[in-house]
């Protein structure tokens, strides 16, 4: 695959605010208006609000145009989902190709974007799994230095960069419906660090996302990239919310190893597994015996069908706080001499 370079933003620039799943922001209002507030201040970007950005039920039909008409606007410099949700499988798929090849541009989103993520990888587009407005930009209190750093790598700043570590992190949310609540800091807690597994370097291009919505594109039989191309790729994926159990997440890499494409890929980078929601608030115990069994769990199934690759776990993207907006469609170096990991923004 021969991948776009996406062109850089400059302050004052447009980006456009989208629902291409949920519509959030016409469920919390008050943390939308926070997420806008913070896309000008800590970043001097104009928010434009689309047709069904706020529309709750909004038709497959419309979410489509919004996505489409972000990208043929020529003022719009980047587009921005408001948060995922549980939609894009039965869409995204009839997506033309034309006007996102025509008008590339930085997409950031996570969870359920990554159907949406996919259908650009497939068009040699990359984007970035990360970054959402209501997640990251509307962050409770303050956004944190962390995701700002990376945000502004992806939306300013050209070359390869170091992915580091995060010291603490955040996996328990504060209620939305609560609006108090957006002047309480999160309670933070130590980070492990990453959990490394395999000796051999690698250099590949990223494709994944939320492992829950690449196994909707599985059963769904949507396109992803051939097994030839999956000879160049590194995964980057993650759990979401949703707090799947170990056996659910041993079945879906033994599907990807089954299907030939663990065998070929160059790498695995997961993202830190989320541990508590307001459906499943696990204890401290519970929460490290969720991530350890996950963790085992994956390292012993994909190591029965590649041996050598390189496994890295823990790492500061996906459903957990802080969060790099990692790029999608992009070349990651890993090195497992010096144990750092390396994107191109």
């Amino acid at each position: 695959m021969n991948f776009i370079s996406l062109p850089k933003l400059s302050p004052g620039d447009k980006v456009a605010i989208i629902s291409p799943s949920f519509a959030a922001p016409g469920r919390w209002p008050r943390v939308y208006e926070l997420g806008l507030q913070r896309v000008r201040e800590e970043f001097g970007l104009e928010p434009v609000e689309f047709f069904a950005t706020r529309k709750l039920n909004a038709s497959d039909e419309e979410r489509a145009s919004d996505l489409i008409s972000a990208f043929e606007d020529r003022e719009i410099k980047a587009v921005i989902t408001s948060l995922g949700g549980d939609h894009q499988v039965t869409y995204v798929k009839k997506l033309p190709a034309e006007p996102f090849v025509l008008n590339p541009k930085p997409f950031f989103g996570y969870s359920d974007n990554s159907h949406f993520a996919n259908h650009l990888w497939l068009l040699g587009i990359p984007s970035y799994y990360g970054g959402a407005l209501f997640t990251e930009f509307a962050m409770q209190k303050e956004m944190d230095d962390f995701t700002v750093r990376y945000l502004k790598a992806a939306l300013f700043e050209k070359g390869i960069i170091e992915i580091e570590s995060s010291p603490i992190f955040n996996d328990k949310g504060l209620n939305w419906d609560d609006s108090s609540l957006l002047n309480h800091k999160r309670e933070y807690e130590e980070n492990d660090g990453w959990y490394w597994d395999g000796s051999l370097s690698a250099e590949g291009i990223t494709w994944g996302g939320c492992l829950e919505s690449v196994d909707e594109m599985l059963r769904h039989r949507t396109r992803i990239p051939e097994l030839s191309q999956f000879e160049d790729v590194v995964l980057v994926l993650e759990t979401c919310e949703e707090l799947s159990p170990a056996p659910y997440v041993s079945r879906f890499f033994r599907a990807l190893g089954e299907l030939g494409i663990l065998e070929r890929t160059k790498g695995l980078l997961m993202g830190r597994p989320k541990a508590w929601e307001f459906d499943k608030q696990f204890s401290q115990e519970e929460k490290l015996n969720y991530k350890r069994e996950q963790r085992e769990t994956i390292l012993q199934m994909v190591r029965r069908y590649n041996t050598k690759m390189p496994i890295v776990q823990n790492l500061d993207f996906g459903h957990t706080a802080p969060q790099i907006c990692i790029p999608f469609g992009g070349q990651v170096q890993i090195n497992s001499d010096l144990k750092k990991i390396y994107a191109r923004f």
